[in-house]
């Protein structure tokens, strides 16, 4: 067994670079003071005290950048899963706050629990449904969201807590002549140092300095008199060991909500890492560890007075851009958490809202990709109206709606394209035993009695009614009688009983319409499966040949018997045993 699989950070400490050392630091000062206020108001929004959102930035982390094979991801609570928490404790109506906690914790070890047991199954192919272009909709769309949702804090205005672009943009358009024209000014000063940072020295954090200054100047100035909003006391205090619920009566009441937030919050989660990795390349994602890495944080969430986390989408484009390396960054990230806990709430005191807000606007602007969507209306169509469509639902129905919407869009475009396979009527390269499609290929030798057809894909249930509709229109087009098809099946990788009794009736009622059937070209696989289901005896074994030239040569006679007999046992041996 390979350890390291299991525990993917030795797959980078050992070999860990002291170059790695200033990003990872810059990333994660700078991602752990965004948690702070981060955490804070998504437990609030889940409907519990601001302290367990610390507490769910600290165990959690450092479970993560253990057990996680992303190095950028940054797990802790959002937006959605403190929504869907709150929605779903709600509604068992808690007596008491300390119910509320019981629940939320009992949440966390479910969510857990489900998510964990699926990484062990081996269940993360779900994600081999989220496309490319489904990706790349699902970031560019969420980035506008969560840059949308930074508005308030940078203008200082009044606005719902939305996921719908629609909303977002009546509120803003209503509220915007309550713009606060000094808190303005901070982020926008905060954008062009994170910005521009960068340029002066590569090695510069700065969002880093952003926040130094920033606090620098409402303190200096006492910016906070004249309406500059800051984040104010935090509050202080370590997390406890806690114990979840385990009575069974009520683990079946939370039971839907904790697959829901499973689903989503790990779909959104390897998204997010999908899109990050793809700019490193240094390092694999793992999507079954990554359901056990999520699920082993939410253990620590649930016995560390928590409540569920998963992979936050702007945390983790901070993370990035801050310079993370490795999850050595998330590890800092905690300890940061841990000692402010103890020694340093007060120096955060001061930290304007606006600041924080440009970290995040300038971090999820690089995520909208532009030139992917053009590429693809240029390149592949459907793919693009993928994008779109997933892009759009992403927009107006939220970010968990879209990232549902573009995985079923990925299966749909599956299923149809696997529905059709591409069919090919070939001809012969004059001067050869080679074979190329007609459509492709001009000057191609093509006997007009003989219809040799080429099938790339499996035959099975899903595609023998869209093969037999094209061969038949095939066979009204032609000009001249068709004498005998050839069945070349080299690219048929499966055939399934379906697909085996439809080959059956094809070759039944063609040759009851007077055209003879011959198949060649037949892998080993495919072989056994027609020898299982007696279709070489329903074709005839003289009818079964190693190529389409040896098919061709039967039907037009030219070639000797002897010969024949030859090629005959590599056209039909197979592994199926007789009776």
């Amino acid at each position: 067994m390979d350890i390291k699989k299991y525990l993917p950070f030795l797959q980078w400490l050992p070999h860990y670079d002291k170059t790695y050392l200033k990003g990872d630091l810059s990333a994660g000062i700078t991602v752990g003071i965004m948690l702070i206020p981060q955490g804070m108001a998504y437990a609030m929004l889940a409907g519990l005290e601001p302290i367990h959102g610390l507490y769910a930035v600290t165990i959690p982390l450092i479970l993560y950048a253990i057990f996680g094979s992303s190095r950028q991801l940054a797990v802790g609570p959002v937006a959605m899963v403190s929504l869907l928490t709150a929605a779903g404790i709600s509604s068992l109506g808690p007596a008491s706050p300390e119910e509320y906690l019981l629940y939320a914790l009992t949440l966390a070890f479910l969510v857990g629990l489900v998510q964990f047991s699926m990484g062990a199954l081996r269940l993360g192919f779900v994600v081999n449904f989220l496309s490319h272009p489904v990706i790349n909709g699902f970031t560019s769309a969420a980035a506008i969201i969560i840059g949308l949702s930074q508005i308030k804090h940078l203008f200082k205005i009044n606005l719902p807590n939305s996921e719908h672009i629609q909303e977002m943009i009546v509120a803003i358009y209503q509220n915007i002549g309550d713009l606060h024209w000094l808190t303005f000014g901070i982020g926008l000063l905060g954008i062009v140092i994170i910005k521009f940072g960068k340029k002066i020295h590569p090695s510069l954090p700065a969002p880093l300095l952003a926040v130094v200054v920033g606090i620098v100047l409402v303190w200096g100035f006492g910016l906070t008199e004249r309406g500059v909003k800051i984040v104010g006391d935090v509050p202080s205090g370590l997390p406890g060991f806690s114990l979840p619920s385990f009575d069974i009566s009520g683990w079946s009441t939370l039971l839907p909500i904790a697959l829901t937030i499973s689903l989503v919050g790990f779909a959104e989660s390897f998204a997010v890492a999908k899109t990050i990795q793809a700019k490193h390349k240094n390092y694999r994602l793992d999507a079954n560890q990554e359901l056990m890495a999520l699920g082993i944080a939410n253990f620590g969430a649930a016995f560390f007075r928590g409540y569920p986390v998963t992979g936050g989408f702007s945390r983790t484009a901070v993370n990035n851009q801050a310079g993370a390396k490795t999850t050595m960054a998330s590890i800092i990230s905690a300890a940061l958490i841990l000692l402010t806990l103890l020694f340093f709430t007060g120096l955060f005191y001061y930290l304007p809202s606006a600041i924080l807000a440009a970290v995040v606007l300038v971090a999820v602007a690089g995520l909208i990709d532009f030139k992917e969507p053009v590429n693809l209306w240029k390149k592949d169509k459907t793919d693009f109206s993928m994008l779109i469509a997933t892009f759009l639902i992403t927009l107006t129905l939220g970010i968990e709606t879209g990232i549902i919407a573009g995985m079923v869009l990925s299966l749909l475009v599956v299923i149809y394209r696997a529905s059709r396979p591409h069919m090919a009527r070939l001809g012969r390269v004059p001067g050869t035993k080679i074979y190329r499609n007609i459509r492709r290929f001009s000057n191609l030798e093509v006997n007009e009695n003989l219809l040799i057809v080429r099938i790339d894909g499996p035959i099975y249930f899903a595609n023998v009614e869209y093969i037999r509709d094209k061969m038949n229109q095939w066979l009204l087009d032609r000009k001249q009688p068709t004498k005998m098809i050839i069945f070349n099946m080299e690219s048929v990788t499966s055939m399934d009983s379906t697909g085996a009794h439809a080959l059956h009736d094809w070759i039944m009622d063609w040759r009851a319409g007077g055209i003879d059937v011959c198949i060649t070209g037949t892998k080993g696989p495919i072989r056994d499966v027609l020898d299982k289901w007696n279709l070489i005896e329903c074709v005839g074994a003289d009818h079964v040949f190693i190529d389409d030239h040896s098919a061709t040569a039967y039907f037009e006679q030219s070639m000797d018997n002897d010969h024949m007999e030859q090629l005959a046992p590599y056209a039909l041996q197979s592994n199926v045993e007789k009776k």
